[in-house]
């Protein structure tokens, strides 16, 4: 599994007008399930996310995690993070995890953080979305759990 990672001070998702998920500060997540992952990825990714030490603490320092500062998490599933763009100018998308695969791992990776007690707001899965962030720092990250970079 794949994650772009942003810290933000506030983000929304929108589907056909309606704000179907939003947070304060806290993280936002886009997250795309490849083919072959299992819920070891899930599990590796959400602990990752939810325990990345990139918020400041009293002296300024990035020491201090979502679960730490009791932020939100926006959680929206990508595909195209597994968008292989090396040759041509049309991506390939082999690489991603078809649905029926990929929403459960999505769900889990979720219910992993909530279970952490993370408020976790989301998209809705396979939508036409659109996406409003404020990053803060900024600070953005990439996350891969089969440690590709």
């Amino acid at each position: 599994m794949r994650a772009v990672v942003q810290r933000v001070s506030e983000a929304s998702v929108t589907v056909e007008g309606k704000v179907v998920g939003q947070i304060q500060a806290g993280l936002c997540a886009l997250v795309g399930v490849a083919e072959g992952d299992t819920e070891a990825d899930a599990q590796w990714l959400a602990a990752k996310v939810i325990e990345l030490r990139i918020f400041e603490d009293e002296q300024g320092k990035m020491n201090r995690s979502l679960v730490d500062t009791k932020g939100g998490l926006l959680a929206i599933s990508q595909f195209t993070l597994l968008g292989d763009a090396r040759q041509g100018r049309r991506p390939g998308f082999s690489a991603a995890a078809l649905p029926d695969v990929a929403q459960p791992l999505y769900a889990r990776f979720c219910a992993i953080a909530r279970a952490a007690g993370v408020a976790v707001a989301e998209g809705i899965f396979r939508a036409t979305m659109t996406v409003k962030i404020v990053n803060e720092g900024p600070v953005t990250l990439l996350l891969d759990s089969k440690k590709l970079f």
